[in-house]
């Protein structure tokens, strides 16, 4: 399977003959679908920050309802997620390489493929619809492409696509998973190592992947709680978090920044595995004072304001530390509000302005790959390059080293990545502690799983991985360490 970014070279695909007969028909849902794709391609633009103002004018200019936007919602996502099997089902009903193929026009025939293959709309609205979208975006000579190319993709459904496109499993079973399921063939060959076992697993990780994520809500203990979150939002709306005592999930629809808790800061938008992290941390066992805490890598606050609320309830004060300035004032703006004491600072967590020794629990939630976070932020699978770990890996381990110089002996140190990649998570920590590139660092491994309680399926320990398709949360890796010297 090729893995390689779309590339965008100026060829066409098609000449226009003269003028169109009638006027295309503007789908308001389509083009917005289409122009998100876009600034994801163009851009570098993440989905999740796109869509949402896109949506937003749509709604404002009128015409545009809710069904209209879970629709464009779904194109876009559900796109995103596929395009690898999409790019394989395409490829075979074109008869020149993908890469010499415009990319506004292969995201017009990705977004008819998607509906053709990943939806219930009717085949022949699907390829009416896409035709009617490349007139407007592309013009007619593209549009005649884009038709005949769905008119074959049509032919077939997603199964008869696969057994044609993708190898047998037992040929190659890398490239079968990653066409069937849509990730980077480097991304199944990370993902399978770090999480062990035979077919199964590898196939409900990789489709779990592809799921639409819940919106999980976290009411900050002393500022909100889940009954006030529950009945706002409803008993048809809201269900139980799986895990976290804070976690509130929300039903299918919904906008949880209409909340009123939401709105001023009292709660928050943070998946249940991020939830776990701050409080396994916050209730790791240690001697002595409790008075200072620190998150080192705090952008954009989603765990800083879970940290700052758990902390005021004990009496402690918490520093949030993010080196960017404009991630630093996502920080402030979550932590607005924490009824304790707290600082934030725009500061690097490798040159840090605070003394050794300072703390007593330090987060260091690490930059990575996001491996784990590709429910959310699909088009990552396609940005990222197996390179890229090696770019990360200096600044993860520089980062813990410096935790654990920052907090006290005795003192316990949270070591956090949104990946389960093992050269982002244990291979970081095992380096820094036997000191390799640096100084040995002395400090022990604590169990987490104890910390996690009634969460199954944590593993042999002490340290933990948590899975989409396992817990149902982002695939966050946590190892806890107390400072022994």
């Amino acid at each position: 399977m090729n893995d390689q970014p779309r590339s965008r070279p100026r060829n066409s695909d098609g000449k226009g003959g003269g003028k169109p007969y009638r006027r295309p028909k503007k789908d308001p849902v389509r083009i917005l679908a289409f122009e998100a794709l876009r600034a994801v391609d163009e851009r570098d633009a993440y989905a999740n920050l796109v869509l949402p103002p896109l949506l937003r004018k749509a709604r404002e200019g009128g015409n545009f309802d809710g069904r209209d936007a879970a629709l464009a919602t779904e194109l876009v996502y559900g796109t995103l997620r596929r395009q690898g099997t999409y790019d394989a089902i395409i490829a075979a009903c074109i008869d020149r390489p993908l890469r010499e193929v415009d990319p506004p026009v292969l995201d017009v025939l990705a977004l008819g493929a998607h509906q053709l293959l990943g939806t219930r709309i009717p085949s022949h609205a699907a390829v009416s619809a896409s035709v009617e979208l490349a007139r407007v975006v592309l013009g007619d000579g593209r549009a005649r492409f884009v038709n005949a190319v769905l008119r074959k993709i049509a032919a077939e459904d997603l199964d008869g696509w696969l057994e044609k496109v993708a190898p047998p499993y037992d040929e190659d079973a890398e490239d079968h998973l990653a066409i069937v399921h849509s990730h980077p063939r480097w991304v199944v060959s990370a993902l399978w190592d770090a999480l062990g076992g035979g077919r199964a697993g590898i196939e409900d990780l990789l489709e779990a992947d592809n799921e639409r994520p819940e919106v999980t809500l976290v009411a900050r203990p002393g500022r909100s709680t889940t009954d006030e979150l529950t009945d706002a939002l409803g008993e048809e709306g809201a269900l139980p978090g799986r895990w976290s005592p804070y976690a509130v999930r929300m039903a299918e629809g919904g906008e949880p920044g209409a909340l009123d808790a939401v709105k001023d800061g009292r709660a928050g938008v943070q998946d249940e595995g991020s939830q776990l992290v701050a409080v396994a941390l916050a209730n790791a066992p240690i001697e002595g004072r409790d008075e200072r805490w620190l998150d080192g890598c705090a952008g954009p606050g989603g765990k800083a304001a879970l940290l700052a609320a758990l902390a005021a309830e004990r009496g402690a004060a918490l520093l949030a530390s993010e080196k960017q300035p404009h991630r630093a004032r996502l920080v402030e703006r979550a932590l607005a509000g924490n009824p304790g004491p707290y600082q934030v600072i725009a500061a690097d967590g490798t040159r840090p302005p605070w003394r050794e020794g300072s703390f007593d629990r330090v987060l260091m939630d690490v930059p990575c790959s996001g491996l784990g976070a590709l429910r959310r932020r699909p088009e990552a699978r396609w940005r990222r390059r197996p390179e890229d770990l090696e770019g990360f890996a200096p600044l993860q381990r520089g980062l813990l080293r410096e935790a654990l110089s920052a907090v006290r002996v005795g003192g316990v140190v949270g070591y956090a990545t949104c990946s389960p990649h093992l050269a982002e998570t244990r291979v970081v920590v095992e380096d820094v502690l036997k000191g390799r590139g640096g100084a040995p660092v002395e400090a022990e491994w604590i169990d987490v799983r104890p910390l996690m309680p009634g969460v199954a399926g944590l593993g042999e320990g002490p340290d933990v991985q948590l899975w989409p398709h396992l817990h149902g949360t982002d695939a966050m890796y946590l190892a806890l360490l107390r400072r022994t010297a």
